[in-house]
């Protein structure tokens, strides 16, 4: 079912597959945000999705696939919260079972997701366990299907969707070219689907990956010509954006369509998610929220151009969430 290749035409055809089951989510804009940037500013609300995040709609392009004798046997998943939570929402709209595989110091809230979905949730240690020798194992047992967090074409063409969305959305506000384009990285499916789309449609925007400054596998990866990790790091806020390796199908396109990648603080993440709540009324999660981060941080160049960005996520800790909206949070600061 997955011996094939992401492409254009495969976002194309996963925007059928989710069409009225994934939430056409807002591209917004923000007068007072485009007045400090001097430029236009358009933000893609992923926080608005089904289960909080863009997630869902990879899961859901490679869950309703199944065939009917595969949903018996049920899917498993492993994730830090969002894919979790969106292979659980998906399998219970198709009819299916999920165990996912998760963190045990993911975000409660995002625990607590995946059970309100009807998910099966399996805890593991980051640090000392493999989540995908994990997940293996339970798909092995059950005779489940594993439904990875980047590395399957039909989850990053369901992705890339949202560049779909985000392109004719901007020709509908009259917003003209699309200059640059920033989007957080972690495995990069989300980057790989949406650089499929501009790739083939506004092939002269710049497009930017943004992770955190610890966990900086893309860019060293871009630099090197090949996939590497980064250095054993110390946690992030950004938990959602904790891959050590980018994808092995995920890292092509990106190597290919990518003009660089930037590195974020947690500092720079907490200030993003604080800006977007005073600001934008938005809630949104620091991983989430890198992409806004890097253009706050001034990581590009914004007068006088149209920039993107993606607000992939919102699913944030209640208690977190209180000390960065009310100025408390302390993090390293590079």
């Amino acid at each position: 079912m997955t011996d094939r290749t992401a492409s254009f035409e495969g976002v194309l055809d996963a925007a059928r597959q989710i069409e009225g089951v994934a939430v056409r989510t807002p591209l917004i804009e923000c007068p007072a945000l485009n007045e400090a940037m001097g430029g236009r500013v358009l933000l893609k609300a992923e926080t608005l999705q089904v289960a909080g995040a863009f997630k869902f709609r990879g899961a859901y392009n490679r869950i309703s696939r199944l065939t009917p004798e595969e949903r018996t046997r049920g899917v498993v998943a492993y994730s830090s919260g969002n894919h979790a939570q969106g292979v659980a929402a998906a399998a219970r709209m198709v009819g299916t079972t999920a165990v996912i595989v998760m963190p045990a110091d993911s975000p409660a809230i995002k625990v607590a997701g995946v059970r309100a979905f009807g998910g099966e949730v399996r805890l593991y240690d980051r640090w000392t366990e493999s989540r995908e020798g994990i997940g293996r194992q339970i798909a092995d047992e059950k005779g489940s299907i594993l439904v990875p967090p980047f590395d399957d074409p039909f989850v990053i063409e369901g992705q890339g969707t949202s560049g779909l969305e985000l392109l004719d959305q901007a020709e509908a506000l009259g917003a003209g070219p699309i200059d640059q384009l920033l989007c957080c990285c972690s495995g990069g499916g989300l980057m790989a689907g949406i650089n499929l789309v501009f790739e083939a449609r506004s092939p002269q925007t710049a497009m930017w990956a943004v992770e955190p400054i610890a966990f900086d596998d893309t860019a060293r990866s871009l630099a090197a010509g090949e996939r590497v990790g980064h250095p054993v790091a110390a946690p992030s806020i950004c938990d959602a954006l904790q891959t050590p390796v980018p994808g092995v199908l995920t890292f092509p396109i990106n190597q290919r369509v990518l003009s660089g990648a930037f590195g974020i603080s947690d500092q720079e993440a907490a200030a993003a998610v604080r800006y977007a709540f005073h600001t934008l009324k938005l809630v949104i999660e620091p991983g989430g929220a890198a992409a806004l981060a890097a253009l706050l941080a001034g990581k590009v160049e914004t007068r006088g151009r149209t920039t993107a960005v993606i607000l992939s996520g919102g699913n944030i800790d209640p208690a977190l969430f209180a000390e960065i909206i009310e100025d408390r949070f302390i993090g390293a600061t590079a």
